[in-house]
């Protein structure tokens, strides 16, 4: 599977324009993306279509280096280094036979990897909670509902001398009401 000559010329003109291997490989990633959303392939997820991107881009030339140690398998170093070698030596085509058998196979994988829930899915979850959940409406705390225990809403109004006791804070006598 050869990147289009459209991609392969928005990463050159990247590059003329100076800027970094990672920005030049991003329109390879940009266009894999694109791929999987109108149905040319499949993928089983977001960072399988990154790979794929990523492996397009070294086999293209674009000079970007293979995963540190300990960032990915040594199988998937060892497949980078090759890719990098192989587009600085002369081109070998690959076998059509391989090119059938790995098409084949991304075309029985599923279309939504490269969806846009999908890829928003880590800055949303690993993120740590600071970029907030999108289209998901408040957070759970917030909608009044609880897993257990007491209901908070039975409560009632807090008077002001009920709440320096229940939050405990420093300087307030809880027994004074």
């Amino acid at each position: 599977m050869m990147p289009e000559k459209s991609t392969v010329e928005r990463a050159e003109k990247d590059k003329r324009e100076g800027k970094a291997p990672s920005t030049q490989a991003g329109e390879f990633v940009r266009a894999e993306m694109h791929h999987v959303r109108e149905g040319k392939h499949g993928a089983r997820s977001p960072e399988q279509v990154i790979a794929i991107g990523l492996s397009k881009a070294r086999s293209a030339g674009v000079k970007l280096r293979a995963p540190r140690k300990g960032k990915a398998s040594a199988k998937t170093r060892r497949n980078a280094k090759l890719a990098l070698k192989r587009a600085r030596s002369q081109k070998k085509k690959t076998s059509p036979k391989r090119s059938r058998a790995v098409l084949t196979a991304l075309k029985r994988e599923g279309h939504s990897a490269a969806s846009r829930a999908a890829v928003a899915w880590p800055s949303c979850t690993l993120g740590g909670g600071r970029q907030g959940r999108p289209n998901q409406g408040p957070a759970p705390s917030l909608r009044g509902g609880t897993k257990g225990g007491a209901d908070t809403r039975s409560l009632g109004p807090l008077r002001h001398s009920d709440e320096s006791s229940i939050y405990g804070r420093p300087g307030d006598d809880s027994s004074r009401r």
